[in-house]
């Protein structure tokens, strides 16, 4: 996203008259989700800032700080853990953009985590994942079948079992959970943008605005 990012965080960037992360914000109020943290990297100041406590949205906001480095979207949930309490949670990307309603609560006995997914979009054809009867399923061959993780999740703390604090990604412990049948997910066919370039920030500001 440079040079848009050069000096400032992602979820700051402005699509449709106001930072991406307002409109997350907003409709996780809207869904009677409250309590917020939010992880803090790059321009971590400008982001702490500009959201305050979180009074003006509605919501309560914490910040989890991962230091200069950021740490991957597993390694920095695992950093944010002791802010998140022992039940699940949920996991917004600040970089996407879609009219999600998070109504889903909670997670079913055994499961580990629950992924939202979404047909694949051109920059992105292969996709991540199939989703079988409501559950990820792990396979080694090509699948046509395969949708894009949207970056929207609902995870147990217990999927961070024995996990070393550090730099991480989370996709390899999505994928050890679902292949123990431990990973549920559903498809969303509504609006749903990777705000991943310029570009297409620009494009998602016309629709908006639109």
């Amino acid at each position: 996203m440079r040079p848009l990012t050069s000096d400032m965080p992602k979820p700051l960037l402005c699509a449709g008259g106001k930072p991406l992360i307002d409109y997350h914000i907003e409709a996780l109020a809207r869904a009677g989700i409250t309590e917020l943290v939010v992880n803090l990297s790059w321009q971590a100041a400008k982001l702490r800032d500009y959201l305050g406590d979180g009074a003006r949205y509605g919501v309560s906001l914490r910040f989890s700080e991962e230091g200069p480095e950021p740490l991957e979207t597993g390694g920095g949930i695992h950093h944010a853990l002791p802010l998140l309490g022992p039940g699940p949670f949920w996991v917004v990307n600040g970089d996407i953009s879609c009219d999600f309603p998070f109504t889903v609560r909670g997670l079913p006995g055994g499961m580990l985590a629950h992924l939202v997914l979404v047909p694949n979009p051109a920059h992105h054809p292969a996709g991540d994942f199939v989703l079988r009867n409501g559950r990820i399923v792990i396979t080694d061959v090509a699948d046509a079948a395969k949708l894009t993780f949207a970056g929207i999740s609902i995870l147990a703390p217990a999927l961070f079992d024995g996990v070393q604090p550090g730099r991480f990604p989370l996709a390899p412990l999505l994928r050890a959970a679902a292949a123990k049948g431990q990973v549920g997910g559903e498809r969303y066919n509504d609006r749903w943008t990777d705000v991943g370039t310029p570009e297409r920030l620009r494009q998602l500001d016309a629709e908006l605005k639109g």
